[in-house]
């Protein structure tokens, strides 16, 4: 059984300002969208008027409903993250549920629309527990190398999704490497009490320095994270930096390609390694700037160049602030010549902007959304709603959902509760979409692959908006208002003034068709 947030009546206020330009043809009317946290996905008609109605109102932009932003690029795509968990997490529900789910999150009609996605190469946080394609140490040949435990776990989720979204695509990343590749010889980086490592190894994320020089809070987003993260970059590579094993890697992510391919899974698109700067308890490994540059240009392209061809290469992911290093490494000679795009997720926002008009030429995804505390609230959704426009405010062409359902507070085996878009009730086998699920929607269920960017309104008082032309010629206004109060804002198209209502707390969106 499903339960879906509470609904109650809504109120939305919309009018026109100002006279319509000499010339051009009156709008049709719109439909305007709102969710707010009593009140999910109500609709009400905007329509445009003469006169002055809205003195008071924020003007949030104005454009030609034509011409693209300066420095933007057409949107390509919206995707999500296949993770054990969440398979465990579907497979509690009936199955009419789960394929109203799927169909809601990947049908073409459905309401989020993804049409990729994102794997893993061996275990990430969100697996059942640790495991790798290559678990024998010194199989430099990849004799052992196999995707069996994908195969009922991962690959049966993304099969399961493909029912509904048959040309699905995917890129993919590690977060860990197998263990006997690695400097520590296990798969997490620092020790806790849901791992096996003993704490003094700890010690070589900085080069054999003192083991309680590790914040491990840092890691468990505790603490001030606008200062610059990590407070202390890892002074050595935790991937074992010898020619044999950074070509069997290379190899490895060849070889996974090829695997999944045979069982109808395309990947296109592979990136090095998840988040190089999150030093966990969980399956992670640390990179430095040379290490990072040594694999990527001298042994990743060039393997997959020559036996990988059409598959894309992008540096990431950053999950950086750090703007000096980052560029320290995409401008190492040679590398910007190898890669296709770049990955941000977390921290890695913070750059986002500068590295969008710095590198024009290269894509820039936000790889993963942030995570939250497993509570799966109200304000979660109004964080991931500003994740949003920041992320494609500031030059992202795809945005990349990371848990899309989880049991109960989305607690890993490694101890960490996050959030998901769908949340199961483990006890009572129900299920209900989370704001976050409505935050994505506002933006996902109206703006299409090829859309355009037509302006950005960055956050002022308490409001943002973002306006898209899908290639049919339909405009779409998102916009959110994070106060208590309503906000009153208006915006011109095409000559043609809108003046609506934002509710507190509500996320908006018009479609003018």
């Amino acid at each position: 059984m499903k339960t879906d947030v509470k609904m109650q009546t809504v109120v939305i206020c919309a009018a026109a300002l100002g006279a319509v330009g000499a010339g051009v043809p009156r709008a049709e009317a719109a439909t305007m969208w709102t969710t707010t946290e009593p009140a999910a996905w109500t609709a009400a008609e905007v329509r445009p008027a003469d006169g002055d109605g809205a003195a008071r109102a924020l003007d949030l932009f104005e454009t030609d409903g034509a011409t693209a932003r300066e420095g933007s690029v057409p949107w390509r795509a919206w995707g999500t993250t296949f993770n054990e968990l969440d398979l465990d997490a579907l497979r509690m529900l009936k199955p009419a549920e789960q394929e109203e789910i799927l169909r809601k999150l990947f049908a073409p009609d459905g309401e989020l629309r993804f049409t990729r996605g994102r794997l893993t190469m061996n275990a990430n946080d969100y697996s059942r527990a640790w495991y790798a394609c290559s678990e024998v140490t010194g199989d430099f040949d990849l004799t052992h190398f196999n995707i069996e435990h994908d195969k009922t776990n991962q690959i049966a989720l993304v099969k399961m999704a493909q029912r509904y979204r048959p040309d699905l695509t995917f890129w993919v990343s590690p977060w860990s490497p197998p263990a006997w590749m690695k400097l520590n010889k296990d798969y997490c980086v620092l020790s806790s009490p849901f791992n096996s490592q003993p704490k003094e190894k700890d010690a070589l994320l900085y080069g054999g320095g003192a083991s309680d020089a590790v914040d491990p809070n840092e890691m468990w987003l505790q603490g001030d994270r606008r200062k610059p993260f990590p407070r202390r970059l890892a002074t050595q590579n935790y991937f074992i930096q010898e020619p044999r094993y950074l070509q069997a890697y290379a190899e490895m992510f060849v070889r996974f390609i090829e695997l999944y391919r045979a069982e109808g899974v395309p990947i296109d698109r592979v990136m090095y390694q998840n988040e190089a700067y999150s030093y966990t308890p969980y399956p992670g490994c640390p990179w430095t700037a040379e290490g990072t540059v040594r694999f990527n240009r001298d042994y990743l392209a060039p393997t997959l160049k020559a036996k990988a061809p059409g598959v894309q290469l992008y540096l990431g992911t950053f999950n950086t602030n750090r703007k000096s290093y980052i560029e320290q490494i995409i401008e190492a000679p040679g590398l910007l010549d190898v890669i296709d795009g770049f990955g941000f997720q977390w921290e890695g926002r913070d750059v986002m902007e500068t590295m969008t008009a710095k590198y024009p030429g290269k894509h820039r995804i936000c790889s993963e959304s942030e995570c939250g505390n497993g509570r799966m609230d109200w304000r979660a959704g109004e964080h991931t709603s500003w994740l949003l426009f920041q992320n494609l405010g500031h030059g992202a062409d795809e945005w990349y959902n990371w848990n899309f359902i989880l049991c109960d507070r989305g607690r890993s085996n490694w101890g960490w509760e996050q959030n998901a878009l769908i949340r199961v009730d483990s006890k009572t086998k129900t299920f209900s979409y989370r704001p976050e699920y409505y935050a994505v929607r506002h933006f996902a269920a109206f703006i299409r692959p090829g859309a355009v960017q037509l302006a950005y309104s960055p956050w002022r008082d308490s409001t943002e908006a973002l306006c898209y032309r899908n290639p049919d010629g339909g405009i779409v206004v998102v916009a959110t208002n994070w106060a208590d109060a309503v906000r009153r804002v208006r915006f011109r198209i095409a000559g043609t003034a809108y003046a609506v209502e934002l509710g507190p707390h509500s996320f908006n969106t018009v479609v003018l068709d």
